[in-house]
């Protein structure tokens, strides 16, 4: 036997054929090609609603911190305010007793101590004698007419009033003056 009778016969493709096979080939790319623009679709969606969940969670944590940070100055500001009423009632109970020539040193301690406490934490109290009326820090609890002063001069104070930073925790109860 010859070496050329063993040899595996070539299969040989009609024109038909390879066109069939080359139509085949190209409806497979197309297929994969669509799959792959649905997939990249897909995929851009979805990176879509993925940021805009980062971009929700974000701003909830922001709003969130932000109302702990308004509570924690709320409650913290009526505590300060309670105590600066306690604070005024010791100045009241020194300044009658003083009145009556007995010894207040003791008192005078107390609040001196209380008055560190407030300078401590930033308390101040509105100076209003004097001063224009706003209706953000004073409260006007009367007026009086005086042609000297100018319209809405505070001539006397009531009550003291008190800031924290820029919170108002107690606004001056004032005397004004109208022409």
């Amino acid at each position: 036997m010859s070496e050329d009778k063993e040899q595996i016969p070539e299969e040989k493709m009609t024109i038909e054929e390879m066109k069939e096979s080359l139509d085949y080939s190209i409806k497979e790319v197309k297929k994969a090609n669509q799959t792959m623009t649905k997939l990249i679709q897909e995929r851009d969606e979805l990176k879509d609603k993925w940021q805009r969940a980062l971009a929700d969670y974000q701003n909830l944590e922001r709003r969130t911190q932000v109302e702990v940070s308004q509570r924690v100055s709320s409650k913290t500001n009526d505590l300060l305010l309670n105590f600066i009423n306690i604070y005024e009632d010791f100045v009241r109970a020194e300044n009658s007793l003083s009145k009556e020539k007995i010894d207040t040193s003791g008192i005078i301690a107390v609040i001196k101590n209380m008055e560190s406490l407030l300078s401590e934490n930033n308390i101040k109290p509105i100076d209003a004698i004097g001063e224009i009326f706003d209706p953000q820090i004073h409260e006007a609890v009367s007026m009086i007419v005086d042609e000297n002063l100018d319209e809405g001069t505070i001539t006397q104070e009531v009550s003291k009033g008190y800031i924290s930073g820029k919170a108002i925790l107690k606004p001056s109860k004032v005397i004004v003056s109208k022409k």
